[in-house]
Parts: structure tokens; C-alpha cells; sequence
């Protein structure tokens, strides 16, 4: 950093139009061109409540570095002017960047800060996604998903949902799927009594099955990495979806209670769930018990993006700034 001492702010109490430093985390890197040619990478800085963009022009003193050294999931000291922009959201203007290093804690750097993690204890998530399983889904399907939460216990706690959408955070992989569980319980309660002529009947303990692990491709899609985890090689190349169907199979070797068209029903559910192929999804949803497992998991995704969005901003007025995600700002101020 330059030697010019200035105060340094949280990334989430950023001033506008002032020279400040702060920490941040790189939570993504994107190099990307403008309609004319000219080559810039779009970064998005974080911390626990705030996420900000920076724009960084090849022909600007910093492309280099960005280019080369600067890395997603790493830690920096940042030298920036703050400002938000009524289409693009909380933006920062670069003044000077470096990696944080141990000295910095003496100015307030705590990695604690920067990486956020669930409103919930994990360990408390993880017993409640236990009791459930016990008392909702019934054998031989319970043994598969205990057989699963078990071997991968450990990377499970830290894991986030997904890498920068939904749940984003440590520990967002419990939370996301705990709250799955519940709204598929109740959705497949409430289908099997209104449609209770359905032959074969809808299939409770199937879906409540995936339910619990339609996310279990994330241990493998994600490395080890505790500030941001970061995709893996086989996570880039198959995606999460291809991989829980692999993770499935391992899994079922240890239940062969599991009849074929059982686990056939369930690479189903697996691999249709998300309905567009852009998403991961190799077909779409052909069973009713897809279907559920679909809108509950959008459902819970999307409410996670829209509250976390209207419970972090902090722009005056009665909308939210754009948020980088939803690609929309939120109207936040009403009276009812």
C-alpha cells in the first residue's frame, strides 16, 4: 500500500466518495470484453455483508496483476473510493491493492469477518438434518442418505450451497438443505392426500430421499478451501449433478436393500431436478416426485437470494441497490 496512512474501514461501512482502506476477499474474477474489443475483468470484492464490484481496464495500472497473481477465494488490503451506481450496484474505484499478510492483523484484519457463514450454529443444523432423516424417511432410503451425511460429514458443515448464488456461505449446504427437506415434506404430505387415487401413489420416501441429498455432488464439485471454496477439476468438468449420481452409486453398494428401479428413480430425480439443461439438468422432471423436488429447492434458493439481499442493504431509498446476482434491485421501504 502506499505510505500515506488512512483510516481503514469494514467493507460493509464503506463511505461513499472517500479514499479509505479496507479488507476484502476476491470472490470472483471474470475476464470479459466490450462490444468494441476492449478486454477488462469484472471482480467482485466481499466481506460478511457486503459484496462490491470493481472494474479492471487492460489499458488501467492494474490488469497485470489482476491477470496474473490476483486470485479468487485469497485475501487483500484494498486502497478504493466507494460509490453505487443506480444500474450496477455497490462499486469501488481501485487505488491500490496488495495481499494481506500477518502484520495486518494489528490493523483489524480478521478472516472471521470477511467469510460469511450461516445465522445458524452448524453443529445445530446438522443434528436437526439428522432428526429428520430418522423420523421422516424410512428404510432402506434412510440408510442410504445416513450412509452419505456420515461419510462426508466433516466437509459438509463447511460447505456453501452453491459457489456465489444461493446459500453461498459456511455452513449453507446444511441450512439450504434442512429447509428443503421441510417444504418437500410438507409438499408431498399435501400431493399424496389431493391426488390419493394416483397409482402408484406418489413415492414419499423417494423424494424425501434426494431431498436430503440433492446437493451431495458438492463435496466433490468443491476443493478443501475455507475462505471460498473452489471448484474442482471434476466439479468443472461433470457438475455437481453427475457427480452426487456417482456419489449415489458409491452409497448404494453398502444398502442393496435398494432394488434397481429404485436407484434408477432416483439418478432420475438427481439428474431432472434443476429442469434446464443450463442449470446441469440432463432431462426434464418425468415423475411427479421430480417435480416437487424442483420448485421446493428453487423456491428456497431464490427466497435465500431475495432476503439476504434486503437484509444486508444499506442504500438510502426505498429500493435496494442492484443487486449482482438477481440482476435486480428490490423494493425494500413499504408499508405492509
Amino acid at each position: 500500500m502506499a505510505t500515506q496512512r488512512l483510516p481503514v474501514v469494514p467493507l460493509h461501512a464503506l463511505p461513499p466518495g472517500q479514499l479509505v482502506d479496507c479488507f476484502a476477499l476476491l470472490a470472483e474474477k471474470i475476464r470479459q470484453a466490450t462490444r468494441d474489443g476492449k478486454i477488462y475483468y469484472a471482480c467482485r470484492f466481499r466481506d460478511k455483508l457486503r459484496s462490491v464490484s470493481c472494474l479492471v481496464w487492460s489499458d488501467g495500472p492494474w490488469f497485470e496483476a489482476c491477470e496474473r497473481t490476483w486470485k479468487e477465494g485469497e485475501c487483500y488490503k484494498l486502497r478504493v473510493i466507494y460509490s453505487e451506481h443506480d444500474r450496477y450496484g455497490p462499486q469501488i474505484e481501485l487505488h491500490n491493492i496488495r495481499p494481506v499478510t500477518d502484520n495486518d492483523r494489528a490493523d483489524g484484519f480478521d478472516l472471521a469477518q470477511l467469510v460469511e457463514s450461516s445465522r445458524f450454529p452448524v453443529e445445530q443444523l446438522r443434528q436437526e438434518l439428522l432428526r429428520w432423516v430418522e423420523t421422516e424417511i424410512s428404510d432402506p432410503w434412510r440408510k442410504l442418505v445416513l450412509a452419505l451425511l456420515t461419510a462426508h460429514q466433516d466437509k459438509l458443515e463447511r460447505l456453501p450451497a452453491s459457489e456465489k448464488q444461493y446459500y453461498p456461505f459456511v455452513g449453507g449446504w446444511l441450512e439450504h438443505t434442512l429447509s428443503v427437506c421441510r417444504l418437500v415434506t410438507w409438499l408431498v404430505n399435501y400431493y399424496r392426500e389431493y391426488y390419493s387415487d394416483l397409482q402408484p401413489p406418489i413415492n414419499r420416501d423417494l423424494v424425501l430421499t434426494v431431498a436430503a441429498i440433492h446437493e451431495i455432488g458438492r463435496v466433490a464439485e468443491f476443493g478443501d478451501e475455507l475462505a471460498q471454496p473452489q471448484p474442482t477439476v471434476a466439479g468443472r468438468l461433470l457438475g455437481h449433478l453427475q457427480l452426487a449420481r456417482d456419489l449415489v452409486h458409491q452409497a448404494a453398494n453398502q444398502v442393496p436393500e435398494l432394488s434397481a428401479e429404485q436407484i434408477l428413480l432416483l439418478d432420475h430425480l438427481l439428474l431432472s431436478y434443476l429442469t434446464l439443461p443450463e442449470w446441469g439438468s440432463q432431462r426434464l422432471p418425468m415423475i411427479p416426485e421430480a417435480l416437487i423436488l424442483h420448485h421446493a429447492d428453487d423456491l428456497d434458493a431464490k427466497m435465500e437470494m431475495y432476503c439476504r439481499c434486503l437484509r444486508r442493504d444499506t442504500t438510502p431509498g426505498p429500493f435496494t441497490a442492484r443487486d449482482p446476482i438477481l440482476g435486480r434491485p428490490l423494493l425494500k421501504q413499504r408499508s405492509c
